[in-house]
């Protein structure tokens, strides 16, 4: 069955995915592809939040001929209403449908959950979908701070249930070789890591008055534990991500999917120092709260890792939009979601002069060839399938780790300071730093507990 899968990604979605940015696919050639099963072998899905990156999963998931939809939740009328009927352009029969995520946890026909909420809605939801029984797929980053992350963490690893966390970058079959190169060794000691999101299609977001909100939308909902504000169509949908309230802007967007990969290529952890500089550069006077420019440094024992983003620009490292490259003494390798090179160092002679000899072989592009959000959720209907946690290509702690570092970075520009982490206590050495690192719930709604 995991053969057949991998085959069909292979024939059916390289083309439509392979490096792009774009997780678009047609939804009548989900319909054609579709095979029935004995309802015996059908796993039963519900999504949560289906507007952007949440449907994808589920579009990707309905590749899987075991897959049925039963339910959608979304607090947004218009938005059930639309991914309704891209069901039915599927071939599926129109869902239950759920404003309340807690109504949809209690529906006993749902074997899995797809979270694709606000990164604030997270913790929350995840934690009631374990509770209710559900095998989970989460979108990254996990938590919109460092506390719910830890308990997330807790939760899932105390739990029998799958958990896959939508880093899918793990499944893609070129950064896993790409990293396997790095840790041959070939590239000699490495003593940096850098990281990049360079987003030139991102621009200003102008600031707009306060309405109201708009017919069919629940935005109490959509509030939730966010701190009550009126409704203002900035912070609403897509652009949520640019406000501190429910999210963390480019540093937990790209951040966790490129600085994961740094993490893993240099084998690290939680560092023991962090300091971040930036701003809103480009368009500081527009309406996101989050800079649109920013340098990270995370200090290792040997090595440092480097985060860098700036919205509106797409010249960045290497020539390259967004990326990942390891700095060796004998040459650097880089990788993006096209591909990866290594690019190697020319030796010198005692009279400093560059040497015709280069320190290894060139290699060149590398290009990627599949669908890594599909690899992603055979991976986990796979583990879901065997009851085999171990075998998922993005467990909890994948997602811990990136989500850490990422709010880490946040905190240092959020504070202006260098700061460091006590692994023992779990807090900053700062004490100004560490009220970022709670989360403050509103409106009634209140923290899990474990």
């Amino acid at each position: 069955m995991v053969n057949n899968r991998r085959h069909f990604i292979k024939k059916s979605a390289a083309g439509v995915l392979g490096g792009s940015l774009s997780f678009f696919f047609p939804m009548e050639l989900i319909a054609a592809m579709r095979k029935n099963v004995s309802p015996n072998d059908r796993i039963q899905v519900g999504l949560i939040g289906c507007k952007g990156m949440g449907f994808s999963d589920l579009s990707s998931m309905l590749k899987i001929n075991e897959i049925d939809v039963v339910a959608l939740c979304d607090i947004d009328d218009s938005v059930l209403a639309e991914r309704t009927k891209d069901l039915e352009k599927a071939g599926i029969k129109p869902p239950k449908k759920y404003k309340d995520y807690r109504k949809l946890l209690e529906d006993q026909d749902i074997d899995v959950v797809i979270i694709g909420t606000p990164d604030h809605w997270h913790c929350l939801q995840l934690m009631d979908a374990l509770e209710a029984g559900k095998d989970v797929y989460c979108e990254k980053p996990i938590a919109n701070t460092i506390e719910e992350s830890m308990l997330m963490r807790q939760k899932v690893n105390g739990s029998d249930k799958i958990v896959q966390i939508g880093q899918w970058q793990r499944s893609q079959p070129h950064f896993r070789e790409a990293i396997d190169y790095v840790h041959s060794g070939k590239l000699g000691n490495i003593r940096l890591a850098k990281a990049w999101a360079y987003q030139g299609w991102m621009q200003s977001i102008p600031v707009l008055p306060d309405a109201p909100v708009p017919q069919g939308v629940d935005y109490d909902m959509w509030l939730g534990p966010a701190q009550q504000r009126p409704f203002n169509p900035n912070r609403f949908h897509f652009n949520f991500r640019w406000f501190w309230d429910y999210a963390g802007g480019l540093m937990t967007d790209w951040g966790v999917h490129l600085l994961d990969y740094a993490l893993y290529g240099m084998k690290a952890g939680t560092p023991k120092s962090v300091m971040a500089m930036g701003g809103k550069f480009a368009y500081p006077d527009d309406a996101a709260q989050t800079p649109d420019s920013l340098q990270t440094v995370f200090e290792y024992d040997d090595f440092s890792i480097l985060w860098e983003h700036a919205t509106g620009i797409d010249n960045g490292n290497y020539g390259r939009d967004h990326g990942i490259s390891f700095i060796g003494n004998n040459g650097t390798l880089v990788l993006d979601r096209n591909g990866w090179e290594v690019i190697p160092e020319v030796g010198h002679d005692s009279w400093n002069k560059l040497k015709d000899q280069p320190k290894l072989e060139r290699i060149p592009l590398q290009k990627s060839s599949a669908s890594g959000l599909d690899l992603h959720t055979v991976n986990f209907i796979d583990a879901v399938q065997s009851r085999d946690a171990s075998s998922l290509n993005a467990p909890i702690q994948v997602g811990y780790d990136a989500a850490l570092i990422s709010h880490f970075g946040n905190v240092a520009y959020r504070t202006g300071d260098r700061l460091y982490w006590d692994t023992a206590k779990k807090r900053f050495t700062d004490n100004e730093a560490n009220k970022y690192v709670k989360a403050k719930y509103h409106n009634g709604w209140e923290l899990p507990k474990i």
